[in-house]
């Protein structure tokens, strides 16, 4: 099979993944938001990138080891800052409700997580398919901003009353700093390429394999985070006693479902991504999350989240066309 043809796949398989984990967070009850996302992100962050990557590399320790230990602290920085991006999510989500936040924090994830390792690349601006690329980011841009309409107008049409009118000025803002501290995580995959090609040079470990030792590095700075600020919460809200709950079997169930999604995601566009070589993380990245952004709203559908509001719908098939298009250009890109 060809390489770049293999890698478009994997990054097809990583959007599924990308856009169906999110169902788990439906069910968190009986368990504390904190408990729930706790044992969410340990699966997510933790357990699942190193089991996964000491089976594709045996030798991991000893890659990291031997790696820059800048490049190392680097990677686990831009995952704190990835971290602090998915906290602000949720207080944005909060003041604008889903769709706003969701729309404005996806276009910039995408858009940014592209533009700034492409600009990392010695001799960008010089790349042939530069100006396809950034033709590309701008209409990814454009159909996340149609979709996050049609979101908007569907919980108008179900809203009561405007009593967040208040403070959506204030949650935009949130989100726009969420979404730029997003695209961190792409940044630090592509920053801590040097873990990857350290378990190639020198351990023969496959490109593909490579790809997680990478990972492994970035998300322990995600985890510190995001499982630090749950178990803040857990202390400040005395909440330890929602992991003794009766009947939290489907809870812990989905945690670690979607914990195995989330990460499933990140490794296997990461695979996708060394398979594409230096604009693997530039092209891929925004494929990742456009495409997300379409499973995510083909399951929102199915669950009734469009019934009733045909208007809307229309304007997210709109958008849902744009994106589609403008990942068929990323995807020539790199041809």
């Amino acid at each position: 099979m060809d390489t770049y043809f293999l890698a478009i796949i994997l990054i097809l398989f990583a959007s599924f993944f990308q856009g169906t984990f999110g169902l788990g967070m439906k069910y968190m009850a009986p368990l504390k938001w904190e408990a729930w996302w706790l044992l969410h992100s340990f699966i997510a962050m933790i357990v699942v990138p190193g089991i996964w990557a000491f089976i594709a590399i045996p030798d991991l320790l000893a890659v990291i080891a031997q790696t820059d230990n800048d490049t190392l602290l680097l990677a686990a920085f831009f995952g704190f800052l990835w971290g602090i991006g998915g906290i602000l999510f949720g207080v944005s989500v909060e003041k604008t409700g889903i769709s706003i936040t969701y729309g404005i924090v996806m276009g910039l994830a995408a858009s940014m997580g592209s533009v700034i390792p492409l600009f990392q690349i010695e001799g960008a601006l010089s790349q042939p398919s530069f100006p396809t690329i950034m033709i590309g980011v701008v209409l990814l841009l454009v159909g996340v901003a149609i979709t996050a309409v049609a979101g908007v107008q569907r919980d108008r049409l179900k809203a009561e009353n405007d009593s967040m009118d208040k403070s959506i000025k204030l949650g935009v803002i949130i989100a726009v700093a969420s979404g730029i501290l997003s695209a961190f995580l792409n940044i630090g995959f592509s920053n801590a390429a040097p873990v990857a090609q350290v378990a190639v040079a020198e351990y023969g470990v496959g490109t593909q394999n490579a790809s997680l030792a990478s990972w492994v590095v970035v998300l322990p700075g995600a985890f510190a985070m995001n499982g630090g600020y749950a178990i803040f919460r857990l202390i400040q809200n005395n909440s330890w006693g929602s992991y003794k709950n009766p009947n939290s079997g489907k809870a812990y169930k989905w945690a670690i479902l979607a914990g195995i999604f989330w990460f499933a995601a990140l490794g296997v566009y990461g695979q996708g991504a060394a398979l594409m070589g230096n604009l693997g993380p530039v092209i891929g990245w925004p494929i990742l999350l456009g495409l997300a952004l379409i499973i995510s709203n083909i399951w929102g559908y199915r669950s009734g989240e469009w019934k009733n509001a045909a208007k809307p719908f229309r304007v997210l098939l709109i958008g849902l066309a744009v994106l589609i298009i403008a990942i068929c250009i990323l995807g020539y890109a790199n041809y």
